[in-house]
Parts: structure tokens; C-alpha cells; sequence
């Protein structure tokens, strides 16, 4: 199972990092300028938004990883370098000053950027702290390199996993920024994941986009896709496993690790969502199939009444069957049953469609946990999904409110 890790990101072998401020953002304490760096050359492979409004360097990335290698990671924070008309020189500029200083290909270095949308941006940042940013990197340095890519994140999102495949002991990090604007078609806010496992290009592509369809796609904060989310992973293949290049045991052991590590990230970027008060998680089962669950879940999850409610500590289960109800998927709404479960116990609310009545203090108990689980059971076929998100709040107004400024 993988768990919060200090320089998470370099627990796997031949993996560097570091985070230094630059000066793109105002607050002179806060690091905005981040790299990660592997000892070889790594196989990578890469989610990217389905927004049509992109960042540019997401196109600079494309570009970089049609071979599926790459062999470092920069990244900064507090702007999000799209709608920019240098935009994509920008996004070159920071890949050739970082070759440079790592004496490395430009074109191996995957580029980010997070932050405030259509903010004229400067390479003097980089042109001025790039040789100290690499300068800098250690095994030491990976909580550095995850606070330099936060934003309105209030904790820093870094863990790791260790893991057998054939007898040999590999390892998966990775570390990953998301706070507000996230309802994932396709990938993460921004997530970047190191490992020493060998395994083909072609088949990191595969196990990438499959995990991911099961973890940061079914998570919403607030039902905005950005236009910078992102997903990249290295592995170097310094564990010296056999390589991995076909679907046999060693790939699904790989893919259950990734799995762990992109399951616990998504529940903890919704957890801290923009003003978040509560991690809320929805399970449906029984579903008439995989894609109708899926859809439940999402949907129930992102409803703002319904999030709204669970900030209040309201037990209004009226706004699931509503959320349920409109979903694009066919079912009868007459079987499903919905319980709202706690560290303080279990609320069934809805049986068969219709409300079941229940203990308003025992709900209040309930709902008072920082953690909530909808548990949904369609009673239509075997489909199953989770999907995670937060609560409504004041906060998440007053965070967006002056965002830019």
C-alpha cells in the first residue's frame, strides 16, 4: 500500500529533486520554480486535459515525449503560461535553460506550469534562478519540488509505494498540486509520478491511462476542468527488474502499485479542495454496468446542492436522488438505496427510491465527521465506481473570489 512520504518523489532509485522561489510569485516564502531529474534517461508517458483552451506547455510537452522518453520534469507556479501569445517560447525557453544546467536534451524534459490564467509571463525568472534550481537537487530535496508546484493547495500532496516484481524491490513516487478548478477529462490538476521499474514506453502509455480513468478522472471539486491538467510519469528502470513488455503478472503487479499511489493522491487533492471542510466519497455498486456507476458517482459528487448540504451537515438526501436522477445512464431509480456513512456510523436515508426516515441527531453525528462516505447500491447488475470530491464552502467563494489579484 503506498503512504505519505517526506521527498516522496525520489524514493525510487536515480531520482533527484529540488524548489527554490524564482520571483514569478509576488510572496517572496513561497517556492515557484521546480525540477525533477533522473540519473538516466527514463521511458515516460503522459495524460494531458481535454480542454480546448490549453497551456502551452502542454503543447511543448506533446512534442518532447513522441519518442516516450524524457529524463527531467520542470515546473512552475503562480502562472499558468496559457492564452499567452510567447506562450509556447516560453515553455521552450524553460526546457533549454534547464537542459543546460542539467547538461542534458531539451527536448527529454517534460514542462508545466500552474497558476493564474492569461498573466503575461517573463523568462527573466528562469533565465536568473534556473542554474540555482539544478544546481540544487538532491534526494533530499522532493518536499521542496511539491511545495514549488502548489498553489492554493494548504498541504503538500507527496507519497510513495515499494513492491515486488519477480523478487526484485521497486519502488513508485510521486507528488501532485490541486486545490481548485479540478474536475479531471483525462488526467490530473498537475501530477507527476517517478519510478524505477523497467517497463516499455508503449506499455507505460497503456497502464497510465488505465489507472487513471479509475482515480484522478473520478475526482471534482467544483466541476471545472483547467486548462493545464496534467499527468506525467518517468521510470528509469533502475530497479533492474526484468523489463515489463507484455500484460503478464509483473504488469498488473505494477499496475496495482500505481493504482494505490493515484488512489490515495485523488482522495487527498479532494480533501483539499478550495475551502474544503470535508472529503466526500461516493461508492455506487450493483450498477446496470461499469459506465453507469461511473456516471453516478461523478454525478452525485459534483453536485453543488448536494455539496452545499454536506457543509451544512444536512442530511438531504432528496439532492442524491436528484443528482442520481439526472444522470446520462439508464437504470430504475425505483431499487437504488442510499446510506451516508461516517466514522460516527451508518445513515440509511433511501430504500428502494423513497425516503426511509431517520434520526435527525444521529444524522447530525453522522454528518459532523470531516470524512463522509455515500455508499448508493443500484440493485441493477454487477458495475462499481468511487469517485471523490469535497464540500461547498464560504471559503471556496472568497478563494475565487480575488484569485488573480
Amino acid at each position: 500500500m503506498s503512504q505519505y512520504r517526506k521527498n516522496g518523489i525520489c524514493f525510487p532509485k536515480g531520482f533527484k529533486a529540488n524548489g527554490i522561489h524564482c520571483g514569478i510569485r509576488k510572496n517572496k516564502t513561497k517556492k515557484d520554480l521546480s525540477v525533477i531529474y533522473s540519473e538516466v534517461v527514463a521511458n515516460a508517458a503522459a495524460t494531458y486535459t481535454q480542454n480546448k483552451v490549453k497551456g502551452a506547455p502542454i503543447f511543448v510537452t506533446k512534442e518532447h515525449l513522441k519518442d516516450g522518453l524524457a529524463q527531467a520534469m520542470i515546473c512552475n507556479s503562480g502562472n499558468a503560461n496559457t492564452c499567452n501569445a510567447n506562450g509556447v517560447e516560453i515553455a521552450n525557453g524553460m526546457s533549454e535553460l534547464c537542459a543546460k544546467a542539467l547538461g542534458i536534451k531539451a527536448e527529454d524534459i517534460i514542462v508545466a506550469s500552474t497558476g493564474v490564467i492569461g498573466e503575461p509571463m517573463s523568462m527573466d525568472p528562469f533565465v536568473q534562478h534556473m542554474d540555482e534550481l539544478c544546481a540544487g537537487i538532491s534526494d533530499q530535496k522532493g518536499s521542496d519540488a511539491c511545495e514549488g508546484i502548489m498553489t492554493t493547495d494548504t498541504f503538500k500532496k507527496e507519497f510513495c509505494t515499494e513492491f515486488m516484481i519477480d523478487g526484485v524491490t521497486c519502488r513508485i513516487g510521486g507528488m501532485a498540486k490541486g486545490s481548485g478548478m479540478i474536475h479531471p477529462n483525462m488526467a490530473t490538476m498537475l501530477a507527476f509520478l517517478t519510478s524505477d521499474v523497467a517497463i516499455t514506453s508503449e506499455l507505460l502509455d497503456e497502464v497510465v491511462h488505465e489507472v487513471v480513468n479509475d482515480t484522478f478522472n473520478m475526482v471534482s471539486v467544483d466541476g471545472d476542468t483547467s486548462t493545464n491538467d496534467m499527468l506525467c510519469i518517468m521510470a528509469n528502470g533502475m530497479a533492474k527488474n526484468k523489463v515489463i513488455d507484455e500484460k503478464n503478472e509483473a504488469y498488473e503487479a505494477f499496475k496495482a502499485a500505481l493504482m494505490d499511489i493515484c488512489v490515495d493522491i485523488s482522495r487527498n487533492i479532494a480533501k483539499d479542495g478550495e475551502g474544503a471542510s470535508k472529503l466526500l466519497t461516493c461508492i455506487v455498486q450493483q450498477a446496470p454496468d461499469i459506465t453507469c456507476a461511473k456516471k453516478v458517482a461523478k454525478s452525485v459528487i459534483t453536485s453543488s446542492l448536494f455539496k452545499a448540504a454536506m457543509f451544512g451537515k444536512d442530511a438531504n438526501w432528496g439532492r442524491i436522488l436528484c443528482a442520481i436522477g439526472y444522470t446520462d445512464a439508464i437504470f430504475d431509480v425505483d431499487k437504488i438505496d442510499v446510506t451516508l456513512s461516517s466514522e460516527a456510523g451508518e445513515l440509511p436515508v433511501c430504500v428502494n427510491g423513497s425516503g426511509c426516515g431517520f434520526d435527525e441527531d444521529h444524522a447530525a453525528k453522522v454528518l459532523e465527521e470531516d470524512e463522509i462516505d455515500i455508499l448508493i447500491d443500484m440493485h441493477q447488475g454487477e458495475g462499481y465506481a468511487t469517485a471523490w470530491g469535497c464540500d461547498l464552502t464560504y471559503d471556496y467563494v472568497k478563494i475565487n473570489g480575488d484569485y488573480r489579484t
